[in-house]
């Protein structure tokens, strides 16, 4: 089974994620009205809503608390548009320092904690978070779930088979046992006395299985790092309304595992860190004086720059006017020396022979001692003067 290593990067320890689905189409009303109340009781320190722009269809909410005394926690919770299904959300949260599970859920920094309340639904399943969820009737109903919990790298899914059919104290959920961090990010599934061959059988090809009258948490796709099937199953879990140490720990021990970003995580993380708004004076300072610096650095590089090309030009001037000085260095091309009138050139013979053509004396003509051509003798008569 792939790990996570080769594929995604992992989730950093001071950060904490979940994600969900509302299924009014109002959940953002819902949210103005929750972070208002959060903020007049003082449950978190300030919250805003970001303006939505022409290309974001979603609504962001931006929410900061302190846990601890002092850790600042910053959360930013995204809003998808309404669909028949409802409308799904996205939270992350970054600490000053890794997180502990004893610190509140970041979800109750946007949403209300009433009983009826209705944000908390898987968005892939449809399924709450943090309550008992029956496995369906249908073999292949269960078949196709769990396939698809046991593949979420969102949420943490645990299998419950009943050993017999239970009472009112054995409908306890798992979550009321488990750290605050904890119990917006767990899904439950309980299987019935007659259905452990069939979530067995869904679950085989993952390598896990449910013992019977027990639990198993199911490992994700991709696999944690350091999963093994036998150390995150548990082979008893008494449903009779008392904690169930040993499968708390379990899930608590799988929650300590690395494990890689979800799909969208990544981006999700880098808008809180690098598009945080929600800013306190202190930070607002701060993130002034860093751009000040950063453009004092720039000016001084581009500065450095200047003075490093102006020396480099004064050098290369320099070189030249010293190559130029040497006494071996050869001088500047000399243009051809002009002709003499004892060399007459081409267009000068040329016009000679016309001119001797116009006057009809086209005798051959033989150079000179002095260079001029004189005509040649007339040949003598070979008969002599009677």
């Amino acid at each position: 089974m792939p790990t996570f290593s080769a594929v995604r990067p992992a989730v950093p320890p001071t950060v904490w994620l979940t994600r969900g689905r509302h299924p009014a189409t109002a959940a953002d009303q819902v949210l103005r009205r929750s972070l208002r109340r959060l903020k007049d009781s003082r449950a978190i320190d300030d919250f805003l809503e970001l303006p939505a722009s022409g290309t974001a269809h979603d609504l962001v909410f931006e929410a900061r608390l302190r846990v601890a005394g002092e850790v600042t926690v910053r959360a930013r919770l995204t809003l998808a548009p309404g669909t028949d299904k409802g409308r799904d959300w996205m939270l992350v949260a970054e600490a000053e320092q890794p997180w502990d599970r004893s610190w509140p859920s970041p979800a109750e920094m946007f949403w209300p904690q009433d009983p009826d309340a209705e944000w908390y639904h898987d968005a892939a399943t449809g399924l709450r978070l943090g309550e008992i969820n029956p496995l369906p009737e249908d073999d292949k109903a269960v078949r196709r779930l769990l396939r698809d919990c046991a593949r979420d790298a969102w949420h943490i899914h645990v299998v419950v088979h009943e050993a017999m059919t239970t009472d009112a104290r054995g409908r306890v959920p798992l979550a009321r046992w488990l750290p605050p961090a904890l119990r917006h990010r767990v899904v439950e599934h309980r299987a019935t006395p007659q259905q452990s061959r069939v979530a067995n059988w869904a679950l085989r090809e993952f390598g896990v299985e449910v013992p019977r009258g027990g639990a198993v948490v199911l490992p994700g796709d991709p696999a944690r790092e350091g999963y093994d099937a036998e150390a995150f199953a548990v082979r008893a879990v008494f449903l009779d309304g008392t904690e169930p140490g040993e499968l708390v720990d379990a899930v608590t021990r799988f929650d300590a595992l690395p494990r890689a970003l979800p799909d969208g995580a990544q981006d999700a993380l880098t808008a809180l860190r690098e598009d945080w708004r929600l800013l306190t004076l202190e930070e607002e300072l701060a993130r002034e004086r860093a751009l000040v610096a950063m453009y004092a650095e720039a000016l001084d590089a581009m500065t450095k720059s200047r003075d490093l090309y102006r020396e480099a030009a004064e050098r290369a001037h320099e070189a030249l006017a010293a190559f130029r000085d040497a006494p071996d260095a050869p001088g500047p091309a000399q243009p051809p020396p002009p002709r003499t009138s004892s060399a007459p050139s081409p267009l000068q013979h040329l016009t000679r022979t016309l001119e001797r053509l116009k006057t009809g004396n086209t005798r051959p003509r033989r150079p000179s001692a002095q260079g001029d051509e004189q005509p040649a003798p007339e040949p003598q008569s070979t008969t002599s003067d009677r």
